[in-house]
């Protein structure tokens, strides 16, 4: 069985086509990066418009040599995200399902990255643990079966991927952030600063971004000269301290539900220097720490394709919207 996926709820248009027997059989996505950057953040009404003039041309593109014909269901993102531009991808998913009389499937596109390292990892087993981070999100999550999802940690603020293009920005780098202050972290002592870790002593397993992000502010305010070194070292600093809070509330999640399989998904999971860190705890907790292909870390209509794939509902022909700008994963329902 052929799944189409749909993606379009934020600055990415993307289509995929997943068969349940031969995997990923094609794939296609159109960034709005270049066009945002400018206005240093995603702009809802231009990515609304955006999606609208790309999606045709990124699901002839994905299909390639495959017949429309060829799809048995469609599953697309209805939540959560940026409420016109989820519209974009539900219209044209209902089209499609109406054109073709083929089910149409709605899917949480948190689900869709917790469950993308599977695609490469098959061996992956519920349930499992999930630290879910992006620009959008920051959680961690108890996966405990297929649509069965307990979030018992989460920022109480900022994003951990939100967190990262505000300091970028305080360091006049360009937007998307993040890999622009794991790019110069390179060249930086994480010593230099000691950036607070809020909550990080804390008795639960929320979190804290804002403060962090206000303490670099006040040392860049301080600072004369803010040359490529001082830039560098800031990043470091900045870096070690997100990536020291999420490894002490991952470990603790760790001992208090036993799991043995991790899985690090969303934007932020492509930071190398975050990826390490995970990984050198998985001797000292005995587990087993999973990441999504870095092309699978942001948004992608793969893993869409996927969970519908997963989830087969052959007399399903919506008729109303389903989409939702906020959809928690815990309110999921299968």
């Amino acid at each position: 069985m052929k799944t189409l996926g749909i993606e379009t709820s934020c600055d990415e248009t993307a289509i995929a086509i997943y068969d349940s027997h031969e995997g990923l059989v094609g794939e296609s996505i159109h960034s709005q990066i270049k066009m945002h950057t400018q206005y240093g953040g995603v702009v809802p009404e231009l990515a609304s418009r955006d999606h609208c003039s790309k999606i045709v041309n990124v699901m002839r593109d994905a299909l390639g040599d495959y017949p429309i014909e060829c799809i048995d269901q469609i599953a697309y993102t209805s939540g959560p995200g940026l409420l016109g531009a989820l519209l974009v991808g539900e219209s044209f998913a209902q089209g499609l399902s109406s054109a073709l009389d083929i089910p149409l499937i709605p899917i949480n596109h948190l689900e869709g990255h917790l469950m993308s390292p599977m695609m490469e990892f098959p061996e992956i087993k519920m349930p499992f643990l999930c630290l879910l981070i992006s620009g959008g999100h920051s959680m961690i999550v108890d996966v405990k079966e297929k649509g069965s999802y307990q979030i018992i940690g989460q920022s109480q603020d900022d994003a951990v991927g939100e967190a990262f293009d505000k300091v970028a920005k305080l360091l006049d780098l360009p937007y998307p952030g993040g890999p622009y202050i794991e790019k110069i972290a390179l060249n930086g002592d994480p010593e230099t600063y000691d950036f607070p870790r809020p909550m990080i002593h804390s008795d639960n397993l929320d979190m804290s971004l804002s403060g962090l992000k206000t303490s670099v502010l006040y040392t860049v305010q301080k600072i004369d000269n803010l040359d490529e070194k001082v830039k560098s070292n800031i990043a470091a600093s900045f870096q070690q301290a997100v990536s020291d809070l999420l490894i002490a509330k991952t470990t603790k999640a760790i001992k208090i539900t036993d799991r043995k399989d991790l899985i690090v998904a969303g934007g932020v999971a492509a930071n190398k220097f975050i990826r390490n860190e995970f990984k050198n705890i998985e001797e000292d907790l005995n587990i087993k720490v999973y990441y999504p292909d870095l092309k699978y870390c942001g948004d992608n209509a793969a893993m869409i394709a996927f969970v519908g794939s997963k989830m087969s509902q052959k007399n399903k022909r919506y008729r109303t919207s389903k989409v939702r700008a906020r959809w928690p994963l815990d309110e999921l329902k299968q």
